[in-house]
Parts: structure tokens; sequence; C-alpha cells
């Protein structure tokens, strides 16, 4: 008979030759290690500096891969890291379990339950953690500890195999450099993070290594609170001028006067209260990136003196006539349809033209699916560190709101309706509890903003028949293959079996939605 752990360990070794996505080859290295170890709740964590960041979760919410788990805020992490072998925590520990509440299909706390981890070596660095959870406080008992360490071999060589092909695609020089870029780039802590899983947000982040590593001049386009600065930021760190400045301008933030100067910087005596001289952004952004937030705002003349530093590389400062030669990038965004404004005689035609060589639209947070919970999982934990609370969670039913709702502010509106949400859900009176959860009610959202109903369960958002029962059902069919594409990265076979459906039919299906 086949020893278990070798049924276990046998698909992750010829996994290690085929070509996955990351996503795939942790799910499937999960996978293997709750067959192995049978539990309900696993999490493959990748540590950074302090913060150990989820790069794949089964069993909890979905929320949690966007979660960031710093080790001064979690001791039971902590101390897994801090042992080479593994750590299973008696049933009666009164530390606090980062998973609490995050535990799919449990509403109370994890008081009572098995907790098991194990650290992750990759060429005998530390490089993360794996861990088990089970709501059977005896069901590790008799778990044969050597053979989680040995799965934790294998789990380390399926991260390095995904990672050298990270290295092949950049080289390993410039991977450590770029990460130690990152690092004085946000005082150490790293820098801030374009957060998501969904096709557009791939999508994105393929563009921004594609262009980030070129002189081009980029263009960023997006509604309001989509991220378009997040997005300059990783621009600039993918490109050869990391280790440079990035400077930041609002240009709709300040009245043309000192727009310019702020630009272009001025001499003393320029104007009234210019009582010494001063270097502008683009002096200061010199060798780096300059980040031209709201460009769309700028007044007609600055264009026109914008535009012939773009095509010359000098610039004049306020009240001087003396040229100084810059070497700069241009980063600039918009929540504007510039074509639109050049039509209307806002924007000057040549400086549109010179600012979108390579235009990158950043999409709503409406077309992103299931990125809101995790973005919602980020902001969740943030809010639980400042707030001093215990844990911290969401409801089923506040999740399938939160995935109804169309966004209009976008990922800004998240972070400041889930700031709001976490105040309105602390008792006004009495003692905290040790599970704090957000329900859809704490929300705020009108009924009409949300059209959907839910179960009883609260599992399943229904669509609303606004359009009459066959618009209903093409909504419901549409979201059922949309989500059904994401989880298996495009691939329709996977989804035709997924859903259980000829792969013909479903293709047929596909284009009258629209899918394809």
């Amino acid at each position: 008979m086949t020893h278990p752990l070798l049924l276990a360990l046998i698909p992750l070794v010829a996994d290690l030759s085929r070509d996955l996505p990351d996503d795939e080859r942790y799910r499937r290295l999960l996978r293997s290690l709750r067959q192995l170890f049978p539990c309900d709740a696993v999490a493959l964590l990748k540590l950074e500096d302090e913060v150990l960041v989820p790069l794949s979760v089964e069993g909890l919410s979905p929320d949690t891969l966007g979660r960031r788990f710093r080790l001064g805020e979690h001791p039971r992490l902590d101390i897994i890291l801090q042992n080479r072998e593994p750590t299973r925590f008696s049933t009666d520990c009164d530390l606090p379990d980062p998973y609490d509440g995050l535990v799919e299909g449990v509403h109370g706390d994890l008081e009572v339950h098995d907790c098991l981890g194990c650290p992750l070596y990759v060429q005998n660095t530390l490089w993360g953690v794996i861990t088990l959870d089970s709501l059977d406080p005896a069901r590790f008992g008799s778990v044969e500890l050597g053979n989680l360490q040995a799965f934790a071999s294998l789990a380390a060589a399926t991260v390095m195999a995904s990672e050298r092909i990270s290295q092949l695609a950049r080289g390993f020089e410039d991977q450590r450099q770029l990460a130690e870029v990152y690092k004085r780039a946000a005082g150490g802590r790293g820098p801030r993070e374009l957060i998501g899983q969904s096709p557009a947000h791939k999508r994105l982040q393929q563009e921004i290594q594609l262009v980030g590593n070129s002189p081009l001049t980029v263009l960023i386009t997006g509604e309001t609170g989509v991220g378009k600065e997040l997005v300059a930021e990783a621009i600039h760190l993918q490109s050869p001028r990391a280790q440079k400045p990035l400077i930041s301008l609002n240009c709709a933030a300040l009245p043309e006067l000192l727009v310019e100067s702020e630009l272009f910087g001025h001499v003393k005596g320029a104007f009234s209260g210019a009582v010494s001289g001063r270097s502008g952004k683009f002096e200061l952004a010199h060798g780096g990136s300059l980040f031209l937030d709201e460009v769309g705002e700028l007044p007609l003349p600055v264009q026109s003196k914008l535009l012939r530093v773009l095509q010359s590389g000098q610039l004049q400062r306020v009240g001087s006539d003396q040229e100084h030669r810059v070497d700069v990038r241009i980063i600039a965004a918009t929540n504007r349809d510039l074509a639109e404004e050049v039509r209307a005689g806002r924007f000057r035609a040549d400086l549109y033209h010179r600012l979108s060589v390579y235009p990158l639209v950043v999409s709503p947070l409406r077309e992103r699916g299931r990125d809101v919970l995790l973005l919602a999982g980020y902001f969740l934990e943030e809010n639980r560190a400042r707030m001093g609370l215990r844990s911290l969670r969401m409801s089923p039913q506040a999740q399938a709101v939160l995935l109804a709702y169309a966004w209009p502010g976008n990922v800004r509106e998240l972070e400041h309706l889930i700031s709001r949400a976490v105040l309105k859900a602390l008792p006004v009176y009495g003692e905290r509890p040790r599970i704090v959860t957000i329900e859809a009610g704490v929300l705020g959202f009108e009924a009409s903003e949300v059209p959907v109903v839910l179960h009883s369960s609260g599992a399943l958002p229904l669509i609303t028949p606004v359009e009459g029962l066959k618009g209903a059902v093409d909504g419901f069919q549409k979201q059922l293959i949309g989500e059904a594409l994401e989880r298996h990265h495009g691939r329709w076979a996977d989804v035709a079996r997924e859903l259980k459906v000829d792969r013909a039919n479903l293709s047929r299906l596909a284009r009258r939605l629209g899918i394809r």
C-alpha cells in the first residue's frame, strides 16, 4: 500500500516541471497539504520584512488574501517562525489567533481548536510559513510532525521553482536591487501595494511591468479613487530610475501661478512672497520620475511651458532667463477624457500626444470582481491594528453586499466605508467582544444601491429580476461563468468541466451573453 505521504507528494513533484501560474501552483500545494493532514483551514504566507503576506488559502474567508499580518501584532505566527521545527499550540493557549473569525462556516471564536504551523526555508533562508487549523481540538494530536517537515521541504521546492521562473523574467540581481529600493522608498516597510487577483488586475500588473522598464511617458487614466498614484509608484519602482526619486504634484491643488512655480521653481523676487529662490519639482526629480496627478487641470499657459520642457529637456525658473537642463521621466494621471478636452479647446493637442505615448487604463472596482473582498480584508486588518482589536471579520451577508455594490468612488470609497463600518460595529458601552463582526447593516447602503437579495444563509446573492425572468437568468449565468473564468484563469475547458456543461454549448452561451 502506498504511504499517504507519497500520495500527497507525488503530484507536487510532477508540478515542479510544469509551467503553472503561481496561484494555481500554490492552490495545488495546499490541496495536497489538506489531503495529508485533514483540517478545516490551511494557508501559505510569505515573509516580507516583518509582515506575512497570504499567497494562497483554503477554508478561510476570501478577504484573508488581502490581509497583511505584522509579526509584532500576531504572536502565534511569530512563534512559528522562530522555531525551525513545526509548532503545535495547546488548545488552552490564550494567544490571539490571526484567523479568529475567518474560518469559513464559523461564526464564533476559535477559542478551542487545533493549530499547527511550520516555517518554510528556501536555500536555508526563512521564506514564509504554512499554517493548519482544525475546529477539532484533537485533530493534530496523532500527527507525525516529521511528515509535516518533509512536506515543508517539498513546499519550499515548489516556492523556489515559482520564484526561479520570476527571476528568469528579471535578473536575480535586478530583483535584489529592486527589493532594496522598495525598502528605502517606504522607510523599510515596503511599497504600498496594488492588491488583487482578477483578470483586470493581472493585466494591469503586466502592463506596469512592460512599460515600467521602458523610458516612455505614461498617461494613467481611470475614475476617481481607482489608485492611479499607486500605479505611478509601481511604474517608477519597475523602472531603471527606481533608485532615484519619484516626485509628485497634484496639478489641481494649486492656483495657476503657484503651479508654475511648483513645476519649474522660481528666483527671489519673482512674485510677491518669493523671499528666496527655490527649485521646482522638475529639478527635484532630476534622474528620476515626476508624477503629475490630475494633469487635465493644468491651465493652458502652464501647458505650453510644460510642453517646452518635455520637448527640449530645458526649463527656466519663474522670473529667470537662465535655463536648466533636466532628465525626468513623466508619469501623468487624470480622471478626465483628455481627448474630449482637446476637442473642447481646454487641453493642448500637442501636449496630449506628448503625455499619452503609453496610455494605461486602470479599471474601476466594479469591473474587478472579487478583488473587492481582498481589498476589504487589507483595510480590515489595518483598522484592526489601528483600533487595537483582537479580531475583525465581515459576515457573509456583508461580503455579498460589497460584491453587489457599484462603487462609484472605487477603492478610496471602499477604504473609507470599511473605516466607518468598523466604528459602527463597536459597542457604545461595555467591553469589546473578542471578535468584532461587521454585518451588512452597518455598511450604510440604501436598499436601492445594492441590487441583490440574500438567502437566509447569506451565502448566495440573487439578481433582482428588474428586466424580467430572462434578464435575471442571463445575468446569473454571466455571473457564474465570469467567476469560474477567474478561478480557472480563462481556461474554458476547466470552466466547462466545473459547470458540468458541454464546452461547445458553453462557448455558444458565452458569445450570446457577451463574455467572449
